[in-house]
């Protein structure tokens, strides 16, 4: 693995010293990024890249953008796409690369994007407004915030998280049309704003991440006669003590899909969790980040180095070590301006 090129995309928002996605190589033993470019966009608060490897997606104030990713990881723009609504916040992409769906956190909207084979934006296939409910009082009203969308492991249904209405909102996908019809609703308590959702390496659970509550609801997922069944088994608190500043932000399983990570924005703190053969989770270790405002987890392919990607302007790093249970800071940590988000990518063969 040490020869292999990896490279980082960290994605930021460019209100200050950014431009854009800054570009990193990758020191695998040595668990560091160096940077190697910047791709100028306006706030590219999330990005994500193809399963083909050669294109990346990332948000941005105008829509969404595409950018073809060359033989040594440097980004060269292709096309930008209005989504139909406010910006986006997130950016999910199907394994076959034929559409994305973005997560509309100002406008409740989950919107589908066509792709061409080229990495272009085709322009928009369907979306779909979520609606408020209750009273017109701000105690008593919830609007829509959709903050993540996933496929699920099957990629027939796309879950819609939705942080405002306390919902995961399960949409069947029809790829032939380009259309997300509403299947189910999964509900969660008032006021625990689900913020993320990932699946099981083996496809078998689902685990959601309450930002205010700092829970974790672990459910079953089962595709049964074609009809996806998700079954809750537990909800888990993530912090080893109370802590009114904590609140859940990222969540990232290791690459063996053996621990799952918890950044908690506010406390400071990433947490690894240990996963249980049946789905259950442990908290293994609470670490201070040596930042603040850690909004996104970078786990790098050897499973051995972690990157803290925290708001205030800087991302650590750290060595994990399972058998003590620990993660241990690695290097100095690297200053970037507001970086939000971060995918790591093999390149070439």
């Amino acid at each position: 693995m040490a020869q292999e090129k990896y490279v980082a995309y960290v994605g930021t928002y460019t209100h200050e010293n950014s431009i854009g996605i800054h570009v990193y190589d990758i020191d695998m033993e040595k668990g560091k990024l160096t940077e190697r470019s910047v791709a100028p966009i306006s706030n590219p608060s999330n990005i994500a890249v193809a399963h083909s490897g050669k294109y990346l997606y990332s948000i941005e104030d105008e829509g969404v953008a595409s950018f073809s990713i060359d033989e040594n990881g440097d980004l060269t723009k292709i096309n930008q796409a209005w989504i139909g609504g406010m910006r986006a916040c997130y950016v999910e992409i199907d394994s076959n690369d034929r559409y994305l769906f973005l997560a509309g956190f100002h406008d409740g909207k989950v919107t589908m994007m066509r792709l061409n084979e080229d990495g272009s934006i085709a322009g928009i296939a369907d979306g779909v407004f979520h609606q408020g409910v209750g009273k017109s009082s701000v105690e008593k009203r919830m609007d829509p915030r959709v903050s993540c969308t996933k496929l699920t492991p099957d990629e027939k249904y796309l879950c819609a998280v939705d942080w405002g209405l306390n919902q995961i909102k399960i949409y069947e996908v029809d790829y032939e049309e380009g259309k997300l019809h509403l299947y189910d609703i999964l509900r969660f308590p008032f006021n625990s704003a689900p913020r993320r959702i990932r699946f099981s390496k083996d496809g078998k659970f689902a685990y959601v991440l309450e930002e205010t509550t700092n829970m974790v609801d672990i459910y079953t997922y089962d595709l049964r006669e074609g009809k996806p069944v998700f079954e809750k088994i537990k909800t888990t608190s993530v912090l080893e003590k109370e802590d009114s500043l904590a609140s859940g932000s990222a969540l990232e399983f290791a690459p063996d899909g053996k621990y799952l990570y918890v950044s908690l924005d506010g406390a400071n703190e990433v947490v690894c969790l240990a996963v249980g053969e049946d789905g259950l989770i442990s908290i293994e270790e609470t670490t201070k980040i040596s930042g603040d405002y850690p909004k996104d987890i970078a786990i790098f392919p050897d499973g051995e180095h972690l990157a803290s990607i925290n708001h205030e302007g800087s991302i650590s790093f750290f060595k994990i070590d399972y058998e003590k249970g620990l993660l241990v800071m690695s290097d100095r940590s690297i200053t970037v301006n507001e970086p939000n988000c971060c995918e790591i990518v093999k390149i070439g063969d």
